[in-house]
């Protein structure tokens, strides 16, 4: 059996090496223009400034938490020794593919505003594709550093099962530490590039969106690669290792063994070799209608979920035939993923009615598409909150929970990875929004021919859907990776009595042996019973954690947009730029919001970090049950709420700038540029990075099992 264990290295190799390819073909299409060049220049410099500038601040944190983790390895004797060099290399390869991905992006729109000047098919192409690499290679580096580890230490060390995939999940806490600065600072700087070009130039003075006389056009379009493409690729690298490693400890938890590793890891693989051949269907004609781009997404995503949920039973048949129900647990994952996908489009999307709705009472004025957009966001959490309920409750009946409850977590963890498998090709949907989105910026800026913004325009539509879809699969992922974290955190409590040098335990007055204890034994010992007040009061406290961090990282953005207003009015002070003689510097604007972006996201980071471990620390492992179920819950439909309010705010105000109701100028389109811009920090900071919190705070909770079953006040 272990020899197919292969197959996972083979196919990560086999994805960097296509995403290579498409990079490589994108690297050849031309780039038009000298004006046309020198924009993506200035995109592209500002996007790798503020990367530098963002990795030496992280750089400093994970010098920090090395620390940490090698006192808990060596001083304390609480974790494995290698924890610390595997911490840092989840973190490194979480940040190469976020480079990676954007260092294509900002090369790709330039090329893709080009392609567009002949032939709309042939921008998607290249836009798609170069979506397709951050896809390609997020899985790829993924899937290949986890394979790199568990060859160091099952054929390098002969270390038994349950001691890897403890270690292994250290590559997890790296890519959440990372990803969470990516997020909650790649988020602060586009919506405060955003929000100070759209009321400086759009309200104040009047001038178009993009219009290369404002000064933080550029700012604003490094915004969208930094944070939707670094940020966003971060983000699902962090749920797609999470989810991988949780389910590989359950696997062994549960006495699959070797069975229980080998699994998710094939059915992972298999997603990708079919987001591989899905990328390939997504083409379209030269002249393509909105619909046909539509179709044409669509077949290639339903392609890669429907052959990965067929070759899945397969490999379960193969894998685990005495457990064929876990089949069910991957199709459940898949399906759940579609669902919450298409939840998020019909709420966000101008082709449904809704947002149809919403821009109607922007007639009435700014309060109505406030108050509007608040009640559809709040309502549209219900169907994918319903969804993973629904979800969790099959996939753990499939893999037989009701029998075996050990089983059944298996199963969630499983569903995870099924919903997580074809990352390949939906993160390529999500990350050629970007690209679409700076493509019709290069178009505006470049002052080319109106038939060439409409087809990049049309791109830049069914970027908005994939956008939304994206981010209702990045909220479900994690609230499904969160949970399998959270019975992977049981795992380790019992692994780390052991460590303790505990035999055996009493639980009702009979003694259990600790090597034999049951999932539902640990919750009896730690009495994790809804009425132990240590579970109720951290079950609050988790809740009011998500508030607190979303209410840090909106003022953030506040604080930072007004430091780029201030940029933005004192050029413009400056005639000469507002009548097109002079150029504006649009370097300036960008180091200043990277530098306010970078002091912001300090604060609420720190809470991530320390929250669970000082929890932990206090209350014990009843506090920290209920504090990730407490942030799980209330972090996964305030997500929901606020990804789906600001984009239903965002397409409403592109549903009028296409004519509707008056158009660009009339008083509905002005409330509802004011519903837009209190939207955007919803939508692209706060939202995105409860994803990253929900998680980190698990991850970090089962490396630190061990020091809080050993210390803790209560």
């Amino acid at each position: 059996m272990s020899v197919f264990f292969w197959v996972v290295p083979g196919v990560s190799i086999i994805s960097l090496i296509f995403a290579w390819i498409f990079y490589h073909q994108m690297m050849q299409q031309d780039e038009g223009n000298e004006r046309m060049k020198e924009i993506a220049g200035a995109v592209r410099e500002g996007a790798i400034s503020f990367l530098k500038q963002q990795y030496k601040v992280v750089a400093i944190f994970f010098v920090l938490m090395a620390l940490f983790l090698s006192f808990l390895a060596f001083g304390l004797k609480v974790q494995s020794i290698w924890l610390p060099l595997i911490f840092l290399t989840g973190g490194f390869f979480s940040a190469l593919s976020g480079f990676l991905g954007m260092r294509t992006a900002t090369r790709a729109s330039v090329r893709v505003t080009n392609a567009a000047i002949d032939s709309l098919g042939k921008a998607l192409c290249i836009a798609f594709r170069s979506g397709a690499v951050m896809g390609l290679t997020v899985v790829g580096l993924a899937l290949l550093g986890i394979s790199i580890w568990f060859i160091v230490f099952r054929f390098g060390l002969s270390l038994p099962l349950r001691d890897v995939t403890s270690a292994l999940l250290g590559f997890a806490i790296g890519a959440s530490f990372l990803a969470l600065f990516a997020r909650v600072g790649g988020g602060i700087f586009t919506k405060a590039a955003d929000v100070g070009a759209d009321l400086v130039g759009k309200v104040e003075v009047g001038i178009p969106e993009d219009d290369p006389r404002n000064p933080a056009t550029i700012a604003d379009n490094v915004g969208d690669n930094v944070g939707d493409v670094a940020g966003m690729g971060a983000d699902l690298f962090e749920s797609y290792c999470g989810a991988i490693l949780a389910t590989m400890a359950l696997g062994v938890a549960c006495g699959l063994g070797f069975k229980g590793i080998l699994e998710p890891l094939l059915i992972a693989s298999v997603g990708v070799i079919l987001s591989l051949i899905g990328i390939y269907l997504i083409r379209a004609g030269k002249d393509a209608t909105q619909a046909e781009l539509i179709r044409s997404l669509s077949r290639g995503i339903i392609f890669a979920t429907i052959g990965t949920a067929v070759v899945s039973f397969f490999v379960v048949r193969f894998v685990t035939p005495e457990h064929l129900g876990i089949s069910g647990s991957v199709i459940t994952g898949l399906i759940a993923g579609i669902i919450i996908g298409k939840a998020s489009e019909f709420y966000t999307s101008y082709a449904f009615s809704p947002v149809r709705k919403l821009a109607s009472e922007a007639e009435f004025g700014a309060a109505p598409v406030v108050i509007y957009g608040l009640s559809m966001g709040m309502q549209s959490a219900f169907i994918p909150v319903l969804t993973v309920a629904i979800a969790i409750i099959l996939s753990f009946a499939f893999a037989g929970g009701f029998n075996s409850f050990a089983m059944g977590l298996y199963g969630v963890g499983i569903a995870a990875v099924g919903m997580l498998s074809t990352l390949g090709i939906t993160l390529a949907s999500d990350a050629y929004g970007p690209i679409a989105d700076n493509a019709g910026g290069n178009a505006e800026m470049s002052g080319l021919p109106e038939t060439v913004r409409n087809r990049t325009d049309q791109l830049d539509a069914l970027g908005n859907t994939t956008a939304a879809t994206g981010k209702g699969f990045a909220i479900g992922s994690a609230a499904f990776t969160a949970l399998a974290l959270i019975t992977a955190y049981l795992n380790e409590i019992k692994i780390a009595l052991g460590n303790l040098g505990e035999k055996f335990i009493m639980i009702s007055g009979t003694s259990v042996a600790v090597e034999n204890i049951t999932f539902s034994q640990l919750a009896l010992y730690f009495d994790l019973s809804i009425l132990n007040p240590k579970l109720l009061a951290s079950l609050l406290i988790g809740g009011v954690i998500v508030f607190l961090f979303c209410g840090l990282t909106m003022g953030a953005v506040g604080r930072a947009s007004t430091v780029v207003i201030d940029d933005v009015r004192n050029q413009f002070k400056n005639k000469k730029i507002l009548e097109g003689k002079e150029k504006p510097d649009y370097r300036r604007t960008v180091s200043i919001v990277t530098r306010a972006a970078q002091k912001e996201m300090i604060i609420p980071s720190l809470i991530a970090i320390i929250a669970p471990i000082a929890i932990g620390l206090i209350l014990g492992v009843p506090g920290v049950i209920g504090l990730l179920i407490g942030a799980l819950i209330t972090g996964f439909t305030l997500a929901l709420v606020l990804a789906n309010t600001g984009g239903a705010w965002d397409n409403a105000k592109k549903y009028i700038e296409e004519g509707a109701y008056g158009g660009k100028g009339s008083k509905a389109h002005a409330a509802s540029v004011i519903g837009d811009t209190i939207g955007d920090p919803l939508k692209d900071t706060s939202g995105p990075s409860l994803n990253i919190l929900i998680k980190l705070m698990s991850v970090l909770s089962v490396i630190t099992a061990g020091l809080i079953l050993a210390y803790h006040l209560f």
